[in-house]
């Protein structure tokens, strides 16, 4: 019986230990998302990039668009046709209320034109607000203001 309760006891440990080891703050889990976000961006993967958003999210564009929920950015994306564009997010701040299951994120953005190289061809600055009201992040709204142009 001893040996059994050790056993269960070491067995136990063995499972905890990882997940105390590879657990993420919220702020970690954020800057993840972003991370695979700006993959999907460069991959031009619409579905995956739109699967960070909520469903009614908000996107100011860098010229000044506006657009209500993900349905519209998946049509605004689809009328801009075969892009060689994409984009990358660079968190340089995030700020989260753990109570409301918010979060502020802002920091610079870049655009690049593959076919142009890895010089960003346009950049600014943006803003995101994330939820956590599923339980995982996602963007609530995100505001870009286009700064410069080549």
């Amino acid at each position: 019986m001893k040996n059994r309760k050790n056993i269960l006891f070491a067995l136990l440990c063995a499972l905890m230990i990882p997940s105390l080891l590879f657990s993420q703050t919220d702020e970690e889990q954020i800057r993840a998302l972003r991370t695979s976000s700006n993959s999907a961006l460069k991959a031009y993967d619409h579905a995956k990039v739109l699967s960070y958003l909520t469903e009614d999210a908000l996107t100011t564009t860098g010229n000044g668009t506006v657009l209500c929920g993900k349905k519209e950015l998946e049509q605004y994306i689809l009328d801009g046709g075969k892009s060689d564009m994409y984009w990358v997010r660079n968190p340089e701040e995030i700020t989260v209320n753990q109570k409301r299951g918010l979060a502020w994120e802002s920091g610079t953005w870049n655009g690049y034109d593959s076919e142009r190289g890895e010089v960003s061809i346009i950049k600014g600055r943006y803003a995101a607000m994330w939820t956590k009201k599923t339980g995982s992040w996602k963007i609530k709204s995100q505001l870009f203001v286009t700064i410069e142009e080549n």
